[in-house]
C-alpha cells in the first residue's frame, strides 16, 4: 500500500479511523471482487480518497453505503463495516489504471529483476491486464478512464524531451490532468454536479503535489543511480518545488471551502459528512509536504521551526534513538540506520503479500516497507503525537474545529 495521505490513528481519533478504515477496506474489497485475489496488491492509500470524497458528498439518507465484511487477515481475522458502491470501484478503476502505469514505468527504467528480457516481458502483460480491467471497471460507474491512459502516453513524451529550463508543471500536467477528472467524477456519483467544478481544481493541484512530492522523494536516490528525476532534468530546485507545492496545498483548500458535503445546501467546511475527506486534504496532506520536505512547519512535538533530515513523502517521521540503543546508528545525534537498498518491482511484491497474509500491515506496531525498505507504522499503530496540546487553536492546528482552513 502506497500514498501521500496516511493519516496518524492517534490524530483521526475512534471515529475517523473507523471511517477510514471503511474506506481502505472497501476499496480493497472492490478490487478482490472485480478482478480477482491478486489485484490487492494494488490497494493504495491515496485511492481511497475518492471513496471517501464520494461518500462525504452523497445524501446517505437512503443507506446501502456500508456492509459488513467477514474475517480478513489485513484486519487480524475481525469482522468490520466497510464501504461500498462506485465510490469504492472508482476508487478500484483508478488504483488498477495507475498501478499498471507504475509497472511499465519501472520495466521502461529495466529497475531490479524488470532488467531481464522474460521478467519484463511478464510485467508488461500484468500492466496491460491492469489497465484493461481499470478501464472496464470506470466505464461501469461511468468514468472514462482514457483520460487516465492519455496522460500517462503523455507522461512518456514530456519526460522523453523535458530538459534544462522546461517548466516543472509541464511535467507535472499529464498527472494533474488525470486527477482532476478523478476527483471531478466523485461530484457526479455523488449526485453533486455542483461540486464537480472545485473538486477538479482540488484534483488537479493533488496531481501536482503528488508528482513533486515524489520527485523530491526520490531525487537523492534518483541522482545517484542516473535515473531520470523532474526536477533534475529540468534543473528546478528545491526551494521552488517547496513554493509550488505550498501553493498548491492552499488551492485544495480553497477548493473544499466551496464543496457541498453530505446533505448540505451550502459549504460546510467541518460539517459530520465532510470531516474525514477535511482532515486528509488540508491537514494530512499538509503534513506529507512537511515530511518530503525534512520540515515541520506546526508548532506541536518538536517545536516551532524545527527542520529534520528529509523523511520521504510516505511513512512516519523518523524516531530519535538515543546512544546504546541497537537501533542506533552510530550518528552521536541519533537517527534511523542508513537507509536500505530499494528492492525491485517484483521482489517488493512478494515482501508485500507476505506482509500482508502476516497481518503486519494493520497490526503490527512496525514492519518494513515492502519496496522502499523504511521502518512503516502499521495501521492500528499508536504515535508519540501530542496533537493540540501544544498550542491554541494555531493556524496549522489539527483539531478541525478550530483550524482557518
Amino acid at each position: 500500500m502506497f500514498g501521500m495521505v496516511r493519516p496518524c490513528s492517534h490524530r483521526l481519533g475512534e471515529s475517523l479511523k473507523a471511517q477510514w478504515m471503511a474506506h481502505l477496506c472497501g476499496l480493497c474489497l472492490a478490487l478482490r471482487g472485480d478482478h480477482g485475489q491478486f489485484a490487492r496488491i494494488v490497494t493504495n492509500y491515496d485511492g481511497l480518497l475518492l471513496s471517501v470524497l464520494t461518500e462525504a458528498q452523497a445524501d446517505r439518507a437512503g443507506g446501502g453505503w456500508r456492509r459488513t465484511a467477514g474475517p480478513c487477515p489485513l484486519r487480524g481475522m475481525r469482522t468490520a463495516s466497510v464501504a461500498q458502491g462506485e465510490g469504492a470501484r472508482l476508487a478500484a478503476a483508478v488504483s488498477l489504471v495507475l498501478a499498471s502505469a507504475k509497472v511499465r514505468d519501472h520495466v521502461a527504467d529495466g529497475d531490479g529483476l524488470l532488467a531481464r528480457g522474460p521478467v519484463a516481458l511478464a510485467a508488461r502483460r500484468v500492466a496491460g491486464s491492469w489497465g484493461r480491467a481499470g478501464a472496464r471497471t470506470g466505464s461501469a460507474v461511468g468514468f472514462d478512464a482514457a483520460v487516465l491512459v492519455d496522460a500517462v502516453e503523455r507522461q512518456f513524451g514530456i519526460e522523453s524531451l523535458a530538459g534544462p529550463g522546461t517548466p516543472i508543471l509541464t511535467v507535472t500536467e499529464p498527472t494533474e490532468t488525470a486527477t482532476a477528472a478523478a476527483f471531478a467524477h466523485t461530484a457526479i456519483l455523488a449526485g453533486r454536479p455542483g461540486n464537480a467544478v472545485p473538486l477538479a481544481e482540488a484534483g488537479r493541484l493533488f496531481g501536482r503535489l503528488a508528482h513533486l512530492l515524489d520527485a523530491v522523494e526520490d531525487k537523492e536516490t534518483d541522482d545517484a543511480s542516473g535515473a531520470w528525476n523532474p526536477l533534475t532534468a529540468t534543473g528546478t530546485p528545491l526551494t521552488e518545488a517547496r513554493r509550488l507545492a505550498d501553493d498548491a496545498l492552499h488551492g485544495i483548500r480553497l477548493a473544499l471551502r466551496e464543496t457541498v458535503w453530505g446533505s448540505g445546501v451550502s459549504p460546510e467546511r467541518h460539517s459530520t459528512d465532510g470531516k474525514l475527506a477535511h482532515l486528509l486534504l488540508a491537514h494530512e496532506l499538509g503534513r506529507s509536504v512537511d515530511r518530503a520536505f525534512g520540515t515541520q512547519s506546526c508548532g506541536h512535538g518538536a517545536g516551532h521551526g524545527h527542520v529534520a533530515e528529509p523523511q520521504g513523502a510516505f511513512g512516519p517521521p523518523r524516531t530519535p534513538y538515543l546512544p546504546g540503543d541497537p537501533r542506533h546508528d552510530g550518528n552521536p545525534y541519533g537517527g534511523e540506520p542508513p537507509r536500505p537498498d530499494r528492492r525491485g518491482f517484483w521482489a517488493g511484491c512478494a515482501v508485500a503479500i507476505g506482509l500482508c497474509c502476516t497481518c503486519k500491515v494493520c497490526c503490527a506496531d512496525e514492519f518494513e516497507g515492502p519496496w522502499s525498505g523504511r521502518r512503516r507504522e502499521g495501521c492500528r499503530s499508536s504515535c508519540d503525537c501530542s496533537c493540540c496540546d501544544a498550542c491554541e487553536c494555531c493556524e496549522c492546528c489539527e483539531c478541525l474545529s478550530c483550524c482557518d482552513c
